[in-house]
């Protein structure tokens, strides 16, 4: 499971050389240098992680050990991540890089301890759309990393929000507020401004097809899925987050039948799941029923999880222009 921990498909080639900053958003230009230069200072192999986890600990840096990348969805926080992962002078096995989902999973499975044994053994830890909706999860994560931190681990992560405003509007926010707090101190927060580089002097989203249109484009699409768009969020709603990667193994294409709105909570939750991990394996989609600008309700885009669901609609309807020929850009493709 440790060893799965790499960038997705879609940002393996993804560089800090690739990524051409917008020249009207500062922030962008910086961010790549403040990585490079983050990159540059991660240090200590394996014998040295060794001496620190059984020999006398070395003292604590004033410094962060981490570098947090905020900004709204579609600024190329994840591309920006994963070149750092790329960029980080060590040996593949001596880096992650997962999901907070993946990493909360990955402690379920192994356990809080081993999963800190595992991991202390690395020198880079980059952690893709943290996320504290859970009180149980910021609790473990957020022990988690300082145990990491202590083993001399740089870390490095995204969010939409600042360290210490992570949980804002969001459900239980204030019953581990306190834990945000802890958080926020382990990273150097880096701000990155800008617009959604998936739909930047692009068309609005395609219009939906026709179901029969669906249905013959299906068949004729080698390794393809066919689904009915409410059956298939019948069938999330049965199968763990976890697994949802699992279920797109395999697949050249996703085709869907009478997409609708959606104006139930956990099952728009589930849905934004599986729209992350389609969009991380560059798995394409066509779909019938309403576009997928239309999936949340202007409640649900006002509320706590709007940027989830905003993150989600960008991602679906990139992926629906690659389903119809098209290819949205890349950060490193966007003209300056």
């Amino acid at each position: 499971m440790v060893a799965g921990l790499v960038p997705p498909p879609r940002f393996r080639a993804a560089r800090l050389e690739t990524y051409v900053p917008d020249p009207a958003q500062p922030s962008q230009a910086e961010a790549v240098a403040q990585l490079g230069r983050f990159a540059g200072g991660i240090r200590g192999g394996t014998a040295d992680r060794r001496r620190r986890l059984f020999g006398r600990k070395p003292a604590r840096s004033a410094e962060p050990r981490g570098i947090y990348l905020d900004g709204g969805y579609g600024v190329g926080k994840t591309h920006l991540l994963a070149a750092l992962w790329h960029a980080a002078p060590a040996a593949a096995e001596e880096k992650a890089f997962g999901t907070f989902v993946e990493l909360t999973n990955l402690a379920g499975a192994l356990g809080f301890q081993q999963t800190v044994a595992a991991l202390s053994r690395h020198r880079l830890l980059c952690i893709d759309e943290f996320e504290l909706d859970d009180p149980g999860d910021t609790v473990l994560v957020s022990s988690l990393l300082g145990r990491l931190a202590e083993a001399g681990v740089a870390l490095a992560a995204t969010s939409n929000t600042l360290p210490g405003r992570l949980g804002e509007g969001r459900f239980a926010a204030a019953d581990f507020l306190r834990e945000i707090q802890g958080l926020a101190a382990h990273f150097r927060p880096l701000r990155i401004d800008g617009e959604d580089y998936r739909h930047r002097g692009l068309p609005t989203a395609p219009p939906p097809r026709s179901p029969d249109e669906v249905i013959r484009a299906a068949h004729r699409t080698e390794g393809a899925s066919l689904d009915d768009f409410p059956a298939l969020l019948e069938h999330l709603a049965a199968v763990h987050p976890s697994r949802y990667g699992a279920l797109t193994e395999g697949l050249s294409a996703v085709f869907l039948t009478g997409v609708r709105p959606i104006s139930d909570q956990s099952t728009a939750l589930r849905l934004v799941v599986l729209a992350d991990r389609l969009y991380d394996r560059e798995i394409p989609v066509t779909a019938s029923g309403i576009p997928f600008d239309r999936l949340f309700s202007a409640e649900m885009l006002r509320g706590g999880y709007r940027k989830k669901y905003f993150r989600a609609i960008s991602r679906l309807t990139a992926l629906t222009r690659e389903g119809q020929g098209g290819q949205p850009p890349n950060p490193g493709d966007i003209p300056s």
